[in-house]
């Protein structure tokens, strides 16, 4: 079976933006003293950051308070979008305005359910896509926070 020819890096980048803006959901991973997580979750991307939310007891939430590091997985194993970055809590002064434009992409607002949600941004340092054994040569399509091309 002859492979499609490897996408230029400025398609791999429209192509990753699309599914950012396209998709809610998401695996999150982290680690931390309570042990590694790996969950599904939804988010919202703002073109520069993603959203997440989850329990604050939850183990993802204790590693992201622990380490902050976190990454996020997006796509089957043939488009595969892998982001690593770092996470915060929000600040309680921004909270209703990330909930707002979250609950608008995912068509589910936490802030109904009876427990109380957390809410972290992921700031991506690096970000690597690839469908094709031969798109992993020029995979990262973005470097300490900054897009390439």
């Amino acid at each position: 079976m002859a492979l499609p020819s490897p996408r230029p890096l400025d398609q791999r980048i429209a192509d990753t933006r699309a599914r950012f803006a396209a998709d809610v959901d998401t695996w999150v991973a982290t680690a931390g003293a309570g042990g590694p997580a790996l969950v599904p979750l939804s988010f919202d991307w703002d073109g520069k950051a993603f959203v997440i939310s989850t329990l604050p007891r939850s183990v993802t939430a204790r590693n992201i308070a622990e380490n902050g590091k976190v990454r996020l997985a997006f796509g089957p194993t043939r488009d595969v979008v892998v982001v690593e970055g770092s996470a915060e809590l929000v600040p309680t002064g921004e909270a209703d305005t990330v909930a707002d434009a979250y609950a608008a992409h995912t068509d589910w607002d936490p802030r109904e359910e009876s427990q109380e949600y957390a809410w972290f941004r992921i700031t991506p340092r690096r970000i690597q896509a690839w469908r094709e054994a031969n798109e992993l040569r020029g995979r990262d399509l973005m470097k300490d926070g900054a897009w390439l091309g």
